[in-house]
């Protein structure tokens, strides 16, 4: 009725008014939190917006353009081996090392080519939670067990969470699984094709953020150090699908790869710079070829203002209310150290609750949760802290709902959280 968006809109308002007149401007408190606010958004916007979520909206865009809705619907759907749905979309987190920002296109990406609801919130959980150099660094940093536990805890978590939301909304997916029965239309390109163009990008993406191990020597540094190196590599293999697979024009694509190769000669301390500008020709590219091109660039554009808006308001709230890695929100870190002590119902039910809420990028949950077991935290919080923060985030949390519905998103909250509470109570127990 109409009355009832009268009063939705009379409620925002009332609400903002509420806040704005009560606001406490000039407590010390309140300042600083608005300070560590901003600087998350900052630290966000310059170590994560350009190398991670930028390629993931491209990536984005070439599930939604490149791979046919009857193919995602065949392994992904009503209809497909659940067995195999699971497992790809369980291990999914092993290829894409990202954090639970950068996933959202993705997910988005895969469930409106319609994915069913089981395996796209495995894929969604297990995206962030199962990746591999985190969990080595967990292993190496925070303990064996704890690393062995957290990989065995976020394959069986996303597994089991996709399974109870797919029996919760199954007559729903019915539905909508029977709207989108139909036999998948062989398209002019060979899959391999398609998987080249797809993981070309991906390993941009999980190069160019490769993190720093703890130790200055083994594989893991070697590929941290030449990671420029082997994402250029990758940009090579890129360009090679532009022109071959997507049929660009050889002389577009060099004139724009020209630049980039000038730049990354020029300043080479400074990667970020042909990296941008690689993007920016990669998008010049695709605006001037007509096709299935530049329906790549719409799906992804389409991707960024679904989810770039509600992720910059997430972020801003999460640092006004938890602050970042250096300094505090509203919330102060003398309570959160001192619920999660021991292996209590609510220590565990806390960490994983303000790990739900709380945004980590990848990686920085390990020196985080390092911190607090060295201020008494127990070793079944943190392992329900691990489950749960890289996961979610409140900002991951705004774009869920956007794709999936409030309720939905709630449900699958209350199940990260009960799951993630279980597990560090029998891993409290046992160690």
């Amino acid at each position: 009725m109409e009355w009832k968006k009268e009063l939705k809109i009379f409620a925002w308002i009332l609400g903002f008014f509420l806040f704005a007149y009560f606001m406490p401007i000039g407590t010390e408190r309140f300042n600083n939190a608005l300070l560590e606010a901003f600087e998350l958004t900052k630290w966000y916007a310059q170590e994560h917006v350009l190398l991670c979520l930028v390629p993931a909206f491209f990536i984005a865009g070439v599930i939604a353009v490149f791979v046919s809705q009857g193919a995602v619907i065949k392994y992904f759907g009503a209809k497909a081996k659940k067995w195999k749905a699971y497992l790809i979309a369980s291990l999914s987190g092993t290829i894409l090392a990202v954090c639970s920002c950068t996933i959202l296109p993705l997910f988005s990406s895969i469930h409106k080519r319609g994915a069913g609801l089981g395996p796209a919130i495995t894929f969604l959980y297990s995206g962030p939670a199962i990746n591999i150099l985190a969990i080595i660094l967990t292993a190496r940093i925070l303990g064996f067990e704890l690393g062995i536990a957290r990989i065995i805890g976020a394959v069986v978590f996303s597994v089991i969470i996709g399974i109870i939301m797919s029996l919760i909304y199954r007559k729903e997916e019915k539905k909508r699984a029977e709207k989108m029965d139909f036999p998948d239309v062989k398209g002019e390109r060979p899959l391999w094709q398609t998987a080249y163009h797809f993981f070309a990008l991906v390993l941009i993406l999980v190069f160019a953020n490769w993190g720093k191990p703890d130790t200055n020597e083994g594989f893991m540094y070697w590929l941290y150090a030449y990671k420029w190196q082997i994402t250029a590599f990758f940009g090579l293999m890129f360009i090679y699908s532009l022109i071959k697979i997507l049929k660009m024009k050889p002389l577009y694509v060099i004139l724009a790869a020209i630049p980039v190769i000038a730049t990354a000669f020029i300043f080479p301390a400074q990667p970020l710079i042909p990296f941008v500008i690689a993007v920016v020709g990669l998008t010049i590219l695709t605006m001037i070829t007509p096709g299935e091109s530049q329906d790549w660039l719409r799906e992804s554009w389409g991707f960024t203002k679904q989810i770039m808006p509600l992720l910059a308001a997430g972020v801003l709230i999460a640092g006004l209310l938890l602050g970042t890695v250096d300094g505090e929100g509203i919330i102060p870190s003398e309570w959160v150290s001192s619920l999660v002590g021991g292996n209590s119902i609510l220590s565990n039910f806390f960490a994983s609750i303000f790990g739900a809420f709380m945004y980590f990028a990848t990686l920085t949950e390990i020196p985080i949760i390092q911190g607090l077991l060295n201020n008494g935290m127990g070793q079944g919080p943190a392992l329900a802290l691990l489950l749960a923060g890289p996961a979610l985030s409140l900002p991951n949390m705004l774009v869920i709902r956007s794709v999936i519905g409030t309720q939905k998103t709630i449900v699958y909250v209350i199940l990260v959280s009960i799951m993630a509470t279980i597990s560090g109570l029998i891993y409290g127990a046992i160690v």
